[in-house]
């Protein structure tokens, strides 16, 4: 009986040790499932806002969603960046075994987006801005890593495809793109 007993008292011992030891590797990860992130690329390349709230549901997937609103508007004989403003909800599914939603991911997305062109009307030499809105449905792949003080860092690409186009035949609206380098906090 007493073996019995010590036998229980050392599996229940070693098993709090255990856990004791996952919470001081990974501090990141307690209770913090929260995250604010800013897409940097898009502010740098595209002079434009990205920002993303995203909670985590468990190790293995979280939601979110991501607002762009770019700036600057098209000009003149400007080639730029047409999407003008959206509004992206996600789902993402992790694959890391052993560290809570970072890692490699798949993303499933729904993008609300607006797009802006111009286009140039030779009868009168001038150019005219159209706007068009659409809805796409889309998947990215991508990679999330996360410091121990609980800053994250992202990396992610993506393609979509337009449902639902706004009545403006002017624009080729068909595949719409997600992708970013982002930083941001876990809280």
């Amino acid at each position: 009986m007493k073996k019995a007993t010590l036998l229980v008292l050392l599996i229940f011992t070693s098993l709090h040790i255990v856990s004791q030891e996952n919470e001081k590797q990974y501090p990141q990860d307690i209770d913090k499932s929260y995250e604010l992130k800013l897409n940097t690329f898009s502010l740098i390349a595209i002079s434009s806002l990205d920002v993303s709230y995203e909670k985590l549901i468990n190790s293995e997937s979280s939601y979110g969603v991501a607002i762009f609103y770019k700036f600057t508007d098209l000009e003149g004989d400007e080639i730029g960046f047409p999407k003008k403003f959206s509004v992206t909800p996600y789902y993402r599914w992790f694959f890391s075994e052993s560290k809570y939603a970072r890692g490699f991911f798949v993303e499933g997305f729904g993008m609300l987006n607006t797009y802006q062109d111009i286009f140039y009307n030779s009868s009168n030499n001038q150019d005219r801005v159209e706007n068009a809105t659409g809805f796409a449905l889309g998947v990215s792949v991508g990679g999330k890593f996360v410091t121990k003080g609980g800053f994250s860092t992202e990396v992610y690409l993506g393609v979509g495809r337009n449902l639902i186009k706004g009545n403006n035949d002017s624009f080729d609206l068909d595949i719409v793109t997600r992708f970013g380098i982002s930083l941001g906090y876990r809280f």
